[in-house]
């Protein structure tokens, strides 16, 4: 997977922030959507301290890495898929984690069937893509093309 196309796309979908910052549900956040766990060092730290690059690159690679573990759960044959469409499965599995996307049953179906009208369909189709908007639309516009 080109996982420098699916940062930029995160980039546009999540922002990046060098600092700690609210999500919009409240919770402490940095670089590229990444949710601050305990585990982290930065947990307690309070919003607006800095975050240097070089950890946001290393978070972004670490949170990548789980995502596409956790879409190979639903996808096993995530590796075999075209390039684009592991790209999108992986931006929802980051966007929602593998539990919301799960349910995503005939998106899934599409996808193994390589359907993807079918696909593309599915994922408007559904709460998310009127919670997200524009993300929603240009994830579908990228599964269209393989079509």
């Amino acid at each position: 997977m080109n996982i420098e196309a699916l940062r930029e796309q995160l980039k546009v979908d999540e922002g990046v922030k060098y600092e700690i910052y609210k999500d919009h549900l409240g919770y402490p956040t940095f670089g590229i959507g990444h949710l601050i766990t305990e585990d982290d060092p930065e947990h307690g730290e309070p919003d607006g301290t800095e975050i240097s690059e070089d950890r946001v690159n290393e978070v972004f690679e670490s949170d990548v890495a789980t995502f596409v573990s956790e879409s190979k759960i639903l996808f096993p044959n995530l590796d075999e898929l075209p390039d684009v469409a592991q790209q999108v499965i992986v931006n929802m599995a980051f966007n929602m984690g593998r539990p919301r996307l799960s349910k995503f049953k005939n998106f899934i179906a599409g996808v193994n069937d390589n359907d993807w009208v079918r696909a593309a369909e599915e994922m408007m189709d559904s709460r998310w893509a009127d919670q997200v908007g524009a993300r929603a639309t240009r994830l579908r516009n990228l599964i269209l093309t393989l079509a």
